[in-house]
């Protein structure tokens, strides 16, 4: 598939009522309400909060998929996707779709953390990392996915999330706008038949994305911790694909992310529904570049602070205040940043920084909103585009 074709589908189908980075329960209920009529929709069980967990049932065919997004509540970017996805699934016009349709049946749960995504947070109601949870399964959320895995015994898995502002694709200036892993299933990283098809399938997911944000694809680390629920899958033998949505230029509600997640989604589908894959062509996986935490989300540049030439770090916090995602400004690092990148720049050509307020002195972990070079006055609060 080409990517006009990939663009004029978005294009179509986006789902015009999700944006940002908050999507909480209440966001994507009338969305199963709609689809319901459609497709099958099942609640599989409550959170630890009770709150209901759905699972959306689309497809015939005998390749078994399952997805799940919002694992952590505060990575919302998959889910975005997910119903744009959903939209071309159930669109009964789009002839598109009859191939995976008849290929594939889909199983996709949208949230898997409601109370995560309720109060925006990676952790779920008590506070536990569910993506820690696999082996002990102590939590409800927890048990839901292990029940639904152990019912449908996928063909593939596709665990879905977002990655912080800090990665690059590399130790290069260009951002990790998009991640892959095939996680590892055992202590050694063996490359098994399991994880070439999955290795496969990214490589034809990156394929597609070199063209259109191209260098700006990374590979996560496959350091394995059996905690995981990826690493679990795959040293159970389940092909298991994690997305990361991460950072593009000037994109902090991820809404342009959301279209390359998008991309990905439909080109790794639609591989899985046309091919027989072997794993015979997993090689070019090892040609995306490991993620490296080369960038910060500002960089003062060559400024002088008490009598010294530094470079200062900040990066932006994410702060929950009623149904918007706020992001805080604060001093990370102080130092020599030469090998650090920032997604903002602001060149200080040796001029004295002040804070605004300039009783108040400039360390790590205080909040900047503006400061001065000189009496020169700049913002550092966060300008969305």
């Amino acid at each position: 598939m080409n990517v006009n074709t990939l663009q004029s589908i978005f294009t179509k189908y986006k789902e015009d009522s999700l944006s940002g980075r908050y999507i909480s329960p209440e966001y994507i209920a009338p969305l199963l309400n709609e689809l319901s009529s459609k497709i099958e929709i099942k609640q599989i069980g409550t959170s630890e909060n009770n709150v209901p967990i759905h699972c959306i049932k689309i497809g015939h065919g005998a390749k078994k998929l399952l997805f799940w997004s919002q694992m952590h509540g505060n990575e919302s970017t998959t889910t975005k996707a997910l119903f744009d996805l959903l939209n071309v699934l159930t669109d009964p016009l789009n002839n598109f779709k009859n191939d995976i349709l008849n290929a594939c049946t889909l199983f996709i749960i949208p949230m898997l953390s409601p109370d995560g995504a309720k109060f925006y947070t990676r952790l779920n109601y008590n506070k536990v990392d569910l993506n820690r949870d696999a082996q002990h399964k102590t939590q409800k959320e927890s048990v839901v996915l292990s029940d639904l895995i152990n019912e449908i015994k996928p063909h593939f898995a596709f665990n879905l999330h977002g990655q912080r502002t800090i990665f690059s694709a590399g130790e290069t200036n260009q951002p990790a706008t998009v991640s892959f892993l095939s996680p590892a299933g055992d202590k050694e990283r063996s490359v098994t038949s399991c994880r070439k098809v999955t290795m496969e399938i990214i490589a034809e997911m990156n394929t597609i994305l070199q063209k259109v944000i191209p260098n700006r694809v990374g590979r996560y680390d496959d350091g394995f911790n059996i905690n995981c629920v990826g690493d679990t899958l795959a040293n159970q033998g389940i092909p298991t694909i994690l997305f990361e949505a991460g950072h593009h230029p000037h994109d902090y509600e991820r809404d342009i992310t959301r279209e390359y997640i998008f991309y990905a989604l439909i080109t790794s589908i639609n591989y899985i529904a046309k091919t027989k894959i072997t794993g015979e062509r997993y090689k070019n996986y090892f040609l995306i570049p490991e993620n490296a935490k080369c960038f910060y989300d500002l960089i003062i540049r060559d400024v002088i602070l008490d009598g010294k030439n530094v470079d200062i770090a900040i990066q932006y916090t994410e702060e929950l205040v009623g149904n918007t995602v706020k992001f805080i400004p604060k001093v990370i690092k102080i130092d020599d940043l030469k090998k650090n990148y920032g997604h903002r720049e602001i060149i200080g050509k040796k001029r004295a920084i002040y804070n605004e307020n300039v009783t108040v002195e400039i360390v790590p972990e205080i909040e900047l909103l503006k400061f001065r070079l000189d009496s020169e006055l700049f913002s550092v609060e966060l300008v969305k585009r």
